[in-house]
């Protein structure tokens, strides 16, 4: 799953050689509602000389939480400090970083719902009361002891926001969801790309790159990176649309965005399963694929693109599903 080129999970890959993110809300292409509330919220902290409010972002992965993150810190005039949950093991992980931050800073986490219950619990004090609680010592001799932090900001991201347990979600003050962006955000994204990695690329090759970009940023600037290779071997780094294309055809990534593994779970749905209904573990095994994985990386894209149903009795093809393969109902 890690090599597929349409993957919106972050490669290191992704980060080697320009860095394409945007570093102001001008830059930043897309998420409209978002941005303009994100502003409001801004300001309005910035008047009042204080830190902003906790935010919570959710939604697909690859649409740009990260970037908001640091530009947050930007338009706060502080610094960020980005983390994710998993790197979060022990308690004395997390009050080490919170003790460090100074007034109005900014602490990204990223995959908050995946916190362990005893380091979420600490944070409660910290995000409510800017306070640690913290247990010395064991038994009879056990001390509790409080320290105070720094007004900061906590900014978390999650792609499964149903997994955040109340008591955390409850304590950000900002909730905003992510949405895919549409084609014609997609080609000015990957036109502003093209600027900033030295490619000479037609309107039109930018919106065919859009098209098969799954909604996403991060997929439309990798595969973008990749069609310049081809670009830079064939056409002396020139992108118009016959050589995207051909790229996208050798890459296996057709025009709605799918590549070969999306392609194999609808032919398992469709061939193997007679449209189903299937349950999900039944598909995964077939598949010798994780149920995780294919809930959270696969089946989100091809639900958004109505090419699957869930139903309480499984997954179910649908017409546009039989259209793809040319099959009559």
């Amino acid at each position: 799953m890690d090599d597929r080129l349409v993957n919106t999970s972050f490669s290191i890959n992704d980060s080697k050689e320009y860095s394409l993110r945007p570093v102001s809300f001008d830059e930043y292409i897309g998420q409209g509602k978002v941005k303009n509330n994100l502003k409001v919220f801004i300001e309005a902290a910035n008047i009042r000389g204080d830190s902003l409010d906790h935010v919570l972002f959710y939604g697909p992965p690859g649409l740009g939480k990260t970037t908001l993150a640091t530009i947050i810190s930007k338009e706060m005039n502080s610094n960020i400090k980005i983390t994710s949950a998993p790197a979060i093991e022990k308690i004395g992980d997390l009050a080490a970083i919170l003790t460090s931050l100074e007034e109005k800073e900014v602490l990204f986490i990223d995959e908050i719902h995946r916190l362990s219950r005893t380091v979420e619990e600490i944070l409660y004090s910290a995000m409510e009361d800017y306070a640690l609680d913290i247990i010395i010592g064991k038994g009879p001799q056990a001390k509790s002891i409080r320290i105070d932090l720094a007004r900061f900001t906590l900014v978390g991201a999650t792609t499964r926001l149903g997994l955040l347990t109340p008591p955390l979600r409850d304590r950000f003050g900002v909730l905003l969801a992510m949405d895919y962006y549409t084609n014609d955000e997609l080609r000015e994204i990957i036109v502003r790309s093209s600027r900033i990695l030295f490619i000479d690329i037609t309107d039109e090759a930018a919106i065919e790159i859009a098209k098969r970009s799954r909604g996403t940023p991060r997929v439309a600037n990798r595969i973008l990176k990749r069609v310049r290779d081809f670009a830079q071997v064939k056409k002396n780094n020139f992108v118009d649309l016959e050589l995207v294309r051909y790229a996208l055809d050798l890459l296996e990534i057709d025009e709605f965005g799918l590549d070969k593994i999306d392609r194999r779970i609808l032919y398992a749905l469709v061939f193997n399963f007679k449209g189903g209904p299937t349950g999900i573990e039944t598909i995964a095994h077939f598949l010798s694929e994780e149920t995780s994985t294919l809930e959270d990386v696969y089946e989100p894209f091809l639900i958004q693109q109505g090419f699957i149903i869930r139903t309480s009795r499984g997954r179910v093809a649908t017409d546009k599903t039989y259209k793809y393969f040319n099959i009559n109902r």
